[in-house]
């Protein structure tokens, strides 16, 4: 995964999305580790994800990462079981502002990445669902 000069850098949490809310104030969706496990945390509240929640999100909306894509890796996170995961913007010729991705890197898989309001919203679903289920 390339990297921006002088590493990368981890964050205990890490913004997943960003965008306006009905009132037009700026809002962000967060990813953080509790213990093995992620918790999604939004403007609407937080909750604590299935175990393989992101990597099920991954397979079914992303792609395999093209690491000669010219990109700029924004942040990264450290998951338990020794995964990755990075927030990335591809700007591509012909588009004007750049586009977010989350790129999710596990030691024994082919590295895949989908757009990042993709997977915010596939993981606040399954947040909310689940706490609703229990």
């Amino acid at each position: 995964m390339p990297a921006k000069p002088g590493g990368l850098r981890f964050f205990a949490v890490f913004k997943i999305h960003e965008f306006s809310s009905a009132s037009g104030e700026l809002s962000s969706v967060h990813l953080r580790v509790d213990g093995k496990l992620l918790r999604i945390v939004s403007p609407d509240g937080d909750w604590l994800l299935p175990e393989g929640a992101l990597r099920a999100v991954l397979s079914k909306f992303g792609a395999p990462f093209d690491d000669t894509a010219p990109i700029s890796t924004i942040a990264s996170l450290k998951l338990p079981d020794g995964e990755l995961l990075h927030h990335v913007r591809h700007l591509a010729g012909y588009d004007v502002i750049g586009r977010d991705y989350i790129v999710y890197e596990h030691p024994e898989l082919e590295a895949l990445c989908a757009l990042a309001a993709t997977v915010a919203a596939a993981l606040l679903h399954l947040g909310r669902a689940g706490a609703r289920s229990r």
